[in-house]
């Protein structure tokens, strides 16, 4: 199968949290980043997320995937324009890092108010926040699967960071 780019970084319906079922589990889950803004919580993927049927449109749908889900209050966000570029801003991002993120369910939280800056400014901000955020989440998942693939190599190479205690001689 030869995918396009543009089919490749999308954001189907099915990539999204919907319901406060769905959300209740990444917002008790692990919390993989906190930044100066947003707060991103995962779940594992929910049971019935990964259960594929028969017809192959709903197989595809079906699939374990990265899915998002965002709070973005008014507490934090008075004006529905700011909240509605953050939105924007946070999935967007999401949706070219989608396929490099491990499966799981995926929560933006607004954990403060946001700053008194112009719109460009504030989406400028969210954008490298929210990059930050989905490579620590990239990095974190391959993590998890390197040390349940194999056990860890021991390294003992001596470099001028780390290890030079271990053979009491300087670098």
């Amino acid at each position: 199968q030869v995918m396009s780019l543009t089919s490749r970084a999308s954001f189907p319906g099915t990539a999204r949290l919907r319901s406060p079922a769905e959300f209740a589990p990444a917002l008790k889950g692990r919390r993989l980043a906190r930044g100066a803004l947003f707060v991103l919580s995962v779940a594992p993927p929910q049971a019935g997320q990964d259960a594929p049927s028969g017809d192959t449109v709903t197989q595809i749908a079906a699939t374990p995937q990265a899915r998002l889900g965002l709070v973005i209050g008014k507490r934090y966000a008075p004006l529905s324009v700011s909240r509605n570029a953050i939105k924007r801003m946070i999935r967007e991002a999401f949706r070219h890092k989608r396929l490099a993120l491990p499966v799981g369910d995926y929560v933006v939280r607004l954990h403060t108010r946001i700053p008194s800056v112009s719109l460009t400014a504030l989406k400028h901000m969210t954008r490298l926040e929210m990059d930050g955020h989905w490579l620590r989440a990239a990095r974190a998942g391959r993590a998890d699967r390197s040390s349940d693939s194999r056990p860890r190599a021991v390294d003992n190479a001596v470099t001028p960071d780390k290890g030079a205690e271990r053979d009491g001689t300087r670098v």
